[in-house]
């Protein structure tokens, strides 16, 4: 069964569908208009076929450049919305996946693109105050969606720092466990793909202030993205990406080799 992750599916068409008329009939093509904003063609083709969400911002610009007398806009407030993934995450799932190359430090659960659909449900069911389990199935169901990048044929360069007691904790239970480390086992064999533990052993490291993960877009812009109890921030100010960066190298420097990690996950598959 498919699960919409943003808007929903059917109203984010008709807005997309309205965008190709209008774009249409003021003589654009999808380029034209995407160089108009500064975004790429396929972009552009995205929201006309209903797979990105259209913005409050661009579309108040399209209704001007298009002479909609603020169509798109009063469609875009008009549509119903489905509360599964919060708005403020949207573009930070949008950039997901286009990116080139994804890194990520995390210190209190697994990063989503490496979970098992199990893990991810213990995650969700964690939650408080909770949801019920209709919601649950479909939150994992999205999270395990997301997970369709790295397997791509052109899947970006991804590297994961995970601080070891998040690779230890038994989140959902020993079996749910055994299955994770399992799947992070298989997951570090990935091409493309780096996965290191930040060893607990570690008398101090970079990452102390928390959890972030930083993007590159195919047009090579780069992004930071943090995310706290109540909230998130997608960060494009290229002085707080560039500190971000630094701390991430570090890390990278402080935790184990990939090889060092894939011996640490064996050890641990072994005590099972």
């Amino acid at each position: 069964m498919s699960t919409t992750t943003r808007r929903n599916a059917s109203a984010m068409k008709m807005v997309g569908a309205l965008l190709a008329l209008y774009r249409q009939a003021a003589g654009h093509t999808q380029r034209s208009l995407g160089e108009r904003f500064v975004i790429s063609e396929q972009q552009i083709a995205s929201i006309e076929q209903g797979r990105r969400p259209l913005k409050p911002d661009l579309a108040e610009q399209l209704d001007e450049l298009l002479c909609t007398k603020g169509a798109l806009s009063v469609a875009l407030s008009r549509m119903p919305e489905v509360d599964l993934i919060p708005l403020w995450a949207e573009e930070f799932l949008d950039r997901e996946r286009e990116a080139i190359a994804i890194s990520s430090y995390e210190n209190q659960v697994l990063p989503g693109l490496l979970q098992t659909e199990a893990y991810a449900r213990a995650v969700f069911r964690s939650r408080v105050p909770v949801y019920d389990g209709d919601t649950i199935a479909r939150l994992t169901a999205a999270r395990i969606q997301r997970q369709k990048i790295l397997h791509d044929k052109e899947a970006p360069i991804t590297c994961f720092v995970v601080w070891e007691p998040v690779v230890r904790a038994p989140i959902g239970g020993n079996e749910v466990w055994a299955e994770q480390l399992q799947h992070l086992r298989e997951c570090s064999e990935l091409p493309g793909l780096m996965l290191q533990v930040l060893p607990l052993s570690r008398a101090s490291h970079a990452g102390l202030n928390g959890p972030f993960v930083l993007l590159e877009t195919p047009e090579h812009q780069r992004l930071a993205y943090t995310e706290n109890q109540r909230g998130s921030q997608l960060i494009a100010d290229p002085d707080e990406v560039a500190i971000l960066t630094q701390k991430c190298a570090m890390l990278r420097s402080q935790a184990l080799t990939p090889e060092d990690t894939r011996d640490l996950l064996d050890r641990l598959l072994g005590e099972q």
